[in-house]
């Protein structure tokens, strides 16, 4: 990858990291499903009417919207409001990143090198120590919801893939179409229209601004920008860099939330951090790039033959 895609993936890393605390802040204003169908409304009600078609096969467009917007996100939203904790959520979603590459390998048949196999798991390890730390002593229930959230963000990047939409933008909105209506359906039959109607009849500056935020800033623009540079890279290469964003989790979280950050955490961000960068580096960059940053010395003036010298003679 170049730098300047890998600088747009540290950042949309850091979007989808500050994007669990305003999960958290959504999910004390709305029920869970409600909130995650909101979510996608203010990107698709407005947008669709503005873009054209989204110049791929129709069943691309469900299959991903289902699999991300109803199936990955409703999970996500469910397991937090059950109990998951903003950083320690950010941080077990990452696992997407194996599942990314397990469904690489079985349906794009990539195959990663050993090396980028090796940077993935020092950052698995990284995100292992981080649950130790965080402890796993919360509902199960509620952990396995976001596990399989992962396992259906992983299957949505290769979808995704597998679609190659040519505009990210109008891919994510057409995406984006797809979920409300199944959600606000579930919502309604899990949660009820009173439950409902309570929270939009309520809604504040908080639940505008959090809606504002996973659907406009996480949803649209960290979205088309992941389609992007999924479409432009091998799926393998692109998931690691989401390892990045238990690291901008767990930190917003600290400082908005008061949820903990310990030296083993710190630990644990160091690991993610090495790993991405086993992945991501060819072989020799380092030293390629260390040359080019090396101050160059002026040529040593060549020594001026003896015959030549003033004064001297044979």
């Amino acid at each position: 990858m170049s730098s300047r895609h890998i600088a747009l993936a540290v950042l949309v890393a850091a979007v989808w990291g500050l994007n669990f605390v305003l999960i958290d802040v959504g999910l004390e204003n709305f029920p869970p499903l409600l909130f995650c169908a909101l979510r996608f409304a203010v990107v698709a009600v407005p947008a669709i009417f503005l873009v054209g078609p989204p110049r791929v096969a129709w069943r691309w467009v469900v299959a991903v919207g289902c699999t991300l917007g109803v199936a990955k996100f409703g999970l996500l939203f469910l397991g937090m409001h059950a109990g998951m904790p903003a950083g320690l959520s950010s941080l077990v979603l990452q696992s997407q990143a194996v599942f990314t590459a397990v469904f690489a390998a079985a349906l794009l048949r990539e195959r990663p090198g050993r090396r980028r196999v090796a940077g993935l798991c020092v950052a698995c390890a990284g995100i292992a120590v981080a649950a130790v730390d965080h402890g796993l002593g919360g509902p199960v229930g509620a952990f396995a919801l976001v596990i399989a959230a992962a396992v259906l963000w992983g299957l949505s990047n290769v979808l995704t893939r597998r679609a190659a939409p040519p505009d990210a933008l109008r891919w994510m909105v057409w995406v984006s179409a797809v979920p409300p209506l199944p959600l606000l359906a579930l919502s309604l039959l899990v949660e009820g229209p009173s439950a409902d109607l309570r929270a939009l009849a309520g809604i504040g500056a908080a639940g505008v601004g959090a809606i504002a935020y996973v659907g406009l800033v996480s949803t649209l623009f960290g979205f088309v920008a992941w389609s992007f540079l999924l479409r432009s890279y091998d799926a393998s290469a692109v998931a690691p860099y989401s390892l990045l964003v238990p690291v901008f989790g767990m930190s917003s979280s600290w400082l908005l939330l008061g949820e903990r950050f310990s030296p083993l955490a710190a630990a644990a961000a160091v690991l993610v951090i090495a790993g991405i960068g086993l992945t991501a580096l060819r072989p020799g960059a380092l030293r390629s790039a260390a040359l080019r940053l090396r101050p160059r010395t002026p040529p040593r003036p060549s020594a001026v033959p003896a015959a030549a010298q003033p004064g001297r003679t044979n």
